[in-house]
């Protein structure tokens, strides 16, 4: 008989969550993209292969705005650049080699890397990848085609919404590593917010967002505490190492 307990797990629940949530925010980007002048194809296409939420309306805004697609690629490659740092870290915490790597690769963003970290060990963590990667690439393509379908009839995006989806839950992944960091996590998080504040009102969407993450660089002064599931894994290793 299947075991279906694990889908009971905070692994399963929490990406199952974020992935609905996030995904819904495709709406948006379906009802942007075909408004900037693309075909409801190419914005699906875009969702399905770009599969990143800031780099798609930085392109999107950038052609809406009037600049040339050479700009829009280049200020969506320069968001979507984070994603690398990102995977350097999941590469060792999954510990995936070969073909599964180059899949799991396409699918290293922003929520999938907050629901994988917050794991307590390597099981988990690729649970929690899997489960986010699959529910919110599959909810983010069926809702680009939905509102790029529906874009003669929703002329007012904003009125949905779901302009807030994306940072309610960060917020919420948020205030757990606020709670367990520290000091230095508020005054990280602190200054990052600062400095997306103080930069919005003056720099194109997108740039104060990579200003606030220079803040991250904070971290690295001084020992930096290890996650939980870095702890496990590495113990686990540790394990494996000694019985061969």
């Amino acid at each position: 008989m299947t075991d279906f307990s694990v889908l009971r797990t905070p692994a399963v629940r929490d990406s199952v969550g974020i992935g609905v949530a996030v995904g819904a925010a495709g709406l948006a980007f379906g009802t942007t993209a075909v408004t900037a002048g693309l075909s409801p194809a190419q914005a699906v296409f875009t969702s399905l292969f770009v599969f990143t939420g800031a780099s798609q309306f930085a392109l999107v805004g950038v052609v809406a705005g009037g600049g040339s697609l050479v700009a829009g690629v280049l200020g969506a490659l320069l968001l979507g650049a984070r994603n690398t740092l990102y995977g350097l870290r999941l590469a060792d915490l999954l510990g995936w080699r070969g073909p599964r790597r180059m899949v799991a690769a396409h699918g290293v963003i922003d929520e999938t890397t907050a629901v994988t970290l917050a794991q307590p060990d390597r099981a988990s963590s690729r649970l929690a990848f899997i489960t986010s990667y699959s529910v919110l690439g599959t909810f983010w393509v069926l809702t680009t085609l939905v509102g790029a379908s529906a874009t003669d009839r929703v002329h007012d995006i904003d009125a949905l919404g779901l302009d807030v989806v994306g940072p309610a839950v960060f917020l919420g992944l948020l205030w757990p590593r606020l709670r367990e960091g520290g000091p230095r996590a508020w005054f990280v998080s602190g200054l990052g917010a600062g400095l997306a504040l103080a930069t919005t009102p003056f720099l194109p969407p997108g740039v104060p967002v990579l200003l606030s993450a220079c803040a991250a660089c904070v971290a690295l002064l001084g020992p930096a505490p290890s996650s939980p599931a870095a702890t496990t894994t590495e113990a686990t290793d540790d394990t494996e190492g000694a019985g061969r």
